[in-house]
């Protein structure tokens, strides 16, 4: 075992030194997320950082969707010991105060996308309920995450333009999670070989002028529940319960991309609601970020000692055809005469009932 400086801090949750975690299973992993919008509804911007201990692996990635170009730029290093270095090669993320304030920073590179962004959350950071799935005889995820609403501030560089960010007006959504799902290099599938191949998925943390809406609905092949949250988080902390939400999207023919969806709340104790939601600017999360489309680069795959830099742009409509999986949207969401923007993340794959 070999000490680091988060050692020094009362932090520890098993007798074991900080940089080892208390499960061998090596899809445990530690993650930051980030995405950053447009007041034009023209540009969207991701990033992740993540950390894999038991493969030694620490990661990190940008995707910028700007009119029809899809740039990446990504990076990986070995871990090491101090998991406080949340630094991969020109990326970094600094907590200025825990739960409320962070800077993401990707240093000038040679892959024409650069930035300089500082984050303040409009809602208290908040718990999701846990996820756990066991697919067979495997558990596949076992994971915590919080989610919260806020603006940026900072600036953007794509190519020579410089685009400023201002917190009047550029919004986006964030989330931290820690646990178990797939990562790394790709296992032999044994007995999952036999699952139907299902994630159906909705995932929208929406941004109003004074709360923020939290929900999230995935489904299994028979549309039995298998996560769901529905609630409203006032910028002064209060939280509401909005009861089990209801998912009504809208494809367009033909294919799995939703145009539009309604998603319906029922409060407890309070008037029951709809949810109008429009995806604004598409962005496909899976291409060339490492969420699972390119066998030689997945998140936690171990690329050498590093930092590895590599940069990925695609063309729309013309690389259309890659452009597939996952899908973060830039997403207006309108009820009750309201109007907000948030994130809108949806996927639709394998067999559902909303399908036969």
């Amino acid at each position: 075992m070999t000490l680091s400086p988060l050692d020094d801090f009362p932090v520890h949750q098993a007798p074991q030194v900080m940089r080892h975690v208390a499960t061998s299973d090596r899809n445990f992993y530690d993650r930051y997320y980030f995405n950053c919008f447009s007041p034009d509804e023209q540009l969207m911007l991701i990033i992740g950082l993540g950390q894999y201990p038991n493969l030694g692996v620490t990661d990190a990635f940008a995707c910028v969707r700007h009119g029809d170009v899809h740039r990446v730029v990504r990076a990986s290093r070995e871990l090491g010991e101090d998991r406080m270095d949340t630094s991969v090669g020109p990326f970094r993320v600094e907590v200025i105060e825990g739960l409320k304030r962070l800077r993401v920073v990707l240093d000038d590179n040679q892959h024409e996308l650069s930035f300089d962004l500082s984050w303040e959350g409009t809602v208290p950071a908040t718990l999701e309920p846990r996820h756990f799935v066991r697919w067979q005889e495997r558990v596949i995820f076992d994971s915590m995450r919080m989610a919260q609403t806020g603006r940026w501030s900072g600036h953007i560089r794509i190519g020579s333009t410089e685009i400023p960010v201002t917190p009047g007006t550029w919004q986006g959504t964030r989330d931290r999670s820690w646990g178990i799902r797939p990562v790394g290099e790709p296992e032999p599938p044994g007995i999952q070989a036999k699952n139907a191949g299902t994630f159906y998925w909705l995932y929208a943390p929406m941004q109003f002028e004074d709360h923020a809406i939290l929900c999230i609905i995935q489904e299994d092949e028979h549309g039995r529940r298998v996560l769901e949250e529905a609630t409203r988080v006032w910028s002064d902390g209060r939280e509401e319960f909005l009861g089990r939400p209801e998912y009504h999207p809208v494809y367009t023919p033909g294919t799995r991309d939703v145009e539009h969806a309604m998603v319906s709340f029922s409060p407890p104790r309070g008037k029951p609601f709809d949810v109008h939601c429009t995806p604004v600017l598409p962005v496909h999360l899976m291409v060339g970020t490492g969420y699972g489309l390119e066998p030689d680069w997945k998140h936690g795959m171990y690329q050498g000692p590093g930092p590895v830099v590599q940069g990925v742009t695609y063309t729309l409509p013309e690389d259309s055809a890659r452009m597939w999986g996952m899908v973060d949207a830039m997403g207006r969401f309108e009820y009750d005469g309201k109007v907000g923007y948030g994130l809108y993340e949806y996927w639709a794959l394998g067999p559902h009932p909303s399908f036969e």
